[in-house]
């Protein structure tokens, strides 16, 4: 595919992942779980993360082709774990794009009934397909204003907070009660708004330099999101309280809303609405690149790995993945979706950490520490979520393998000597 994006285009791609999901739809069931530890949990999420960004980026500067830790987990640790990798990656992150579409529809009307905002989800969803099929550097372009947009609209809601009046101390620092399975259900959940780096990695073929513009801009988009993930987390527990934040469906406007800046409350909303697309616009160009990578070595349907002759994107791949979140949009809950995407996106994690454990030291290796700690990290974070979301992506991730074994069974039967047609 065309090498097109540049070092601040693909940061750009990542801040769109991130800033989107994390402020407008993580912090509420984070507080829920955490209550006081919230911020504790966003600071264990940001090192399990940086971990993350750490042992990608190397892997993808010496494996600079689309598919992320799919290619790093075949090419390191065999094809099985990049197989898991991948499948992981599609069904977290298409669960991501659903959470996504919803979150867009929920902020634009938010007294709409269901059956309206899944019907708004799916005009979105089919909208931003279309703009992916005409090719990434259109899509590189929007995602830079949305991205412009979202984070005027967070520097209002900061200032607002703590202009409006309601912003208390007490609520920020972490003296009430909270448990440690809270706080680490909280950071998994948190971790999210995170993963939002891994576009960057799964755009190695398009990318210009990839050996370094990838390493360079993965941190980058790293760092600057944390700096806004702090402070609207700090300026929403200094408006709510940790209980307020739990209950708020949109916990940025009520924070607005609850002081003098009231009046700032729509203009969160439209801001709201524009970071959740924005966040849509590049999942959706993630999880097709996956597609694409894992179609084009036989795991996936071969059609998927077609590459459109004009436009040099894989259409098929992305129609394809158009159509599977337009259906779960109508099927899905929000927070649910956001438990299922973090586990099975912290399973594709940790098998990006392993894969770095076995770098050389010629091949750009991490310190040791980072890999163990992202490794770590990874499993106890997805062990630590919600019930419902550890059974339903493990049952996914277990679909996955029961594919796989029968894939290679067919196979090892089709070319055993002296195999033919029944």
């Amino acid at each position: 595919m065309a090498r097109r994006l540049g070092t601040g285009s693909a940061v750009v791609v990542g801040l769109g992942s991130m800033i989107g999901a994390g402020v407008f739809a993580a912090f509420a069931p984070a507080a829920q779980a955490a209550g006081a530890g919230l911020l504790v949990g966003l600071a264990i999420a940001a090192v399990v993360a940086f971990c993350n960004a750490t042992s990608s980026a190397r892997l993808a500067a010496l494996y600079p082709q689309s598919g992320g830790t799919y290619v790093y987990g075949k090419e390191r640790l065999g094809p099985f774990w990049g197989y898991l990798a991948g499948w992981g990656f599609i069904v977290g992150k298409t669960a991501s794009c659903a959470a996504m579409a919803l979150t867009v529809a929920a902020y634009m009307l938010p007294g709409a009934e269901r059956p309206v905002r899944a019907a708004v989800a799916v005009v979105v969803v089919v909208a931003l397909t279309a703009l992916n099929y005409r090719g990434i550097q259109k899509s590189a372009w929007v995602t830079r204003v949305i991205v412009v947009v979202t984070l005027v609209v967070l520097a209002f809601v900061v200032l607002a907070a703590f202009a409006g009046g309601t912003a208390r101390v007490e609520h920020v620092v972490p003296l009430g009660d909270f448990s440690v399975s809270g706080v680490l259900q909280a950071a998994g959940l948190l971790f999210f708004a995170f993963a939002g780096y891994a576009r960057i990695a799964t755009l190695g073929e398009e990318v210009r330099d990839p050996e370094r513009t990838i390493p360079r801009a993965i941190p980058i988009a790293l760092g600057i999101a944390l700096v806004v993930y702090a402070a609207v987390a700090v300026a929403a527990l200094a408006a709510l309280g940790p209980e307020r934040l739990a209950a708020a469906s949109d916990p940025l406007a009520s924070a607005v809303g609850a002081g003098s800046w009231s009046w700032l409350t729509p203009v969160v909303r439209v801001g709201a609405t524009v970071a959740a697309v924005g966040s849509l616009l590049a999942l959706v160009l993630g999880v097709s690149r996956t597609t694409f990578a894992m179609a084009r070595d036989g795991h996936l349907p071969a059609t998927l790995s077609a590459v459109h002759p004009r436009f040099r994107v894989p259409h098929h791949a992305e129609v394809a993945v158009g159509v599977v979140v337009a259906i779960l949009v109508s099927m899905v809950d929000l927070r649910g979706a956001i438990g299922f995407s973090s586990f099975a996106v912290l399973v594709y994690y940790a098998i990006a950490n392993a894969s770095a454990w076995t770098l050389r030291a010629d091949e750009g290796r991490p310190p040791r520490v980072v890999p163990i700690v992202g490794l770590a990290g990874c499993l106890v974070l997805a062990v630590a979520l919600p019930v419902g979301s550890v059974l339903a992506g493990s049952a996914v991730l277990l679909l996955g393998v029961g594919v796989w074994v029968v894939r290679r069974v067919v196979r090892d039967r089709r070319d055993r000597p002296g195999a033919g047609p029944a």
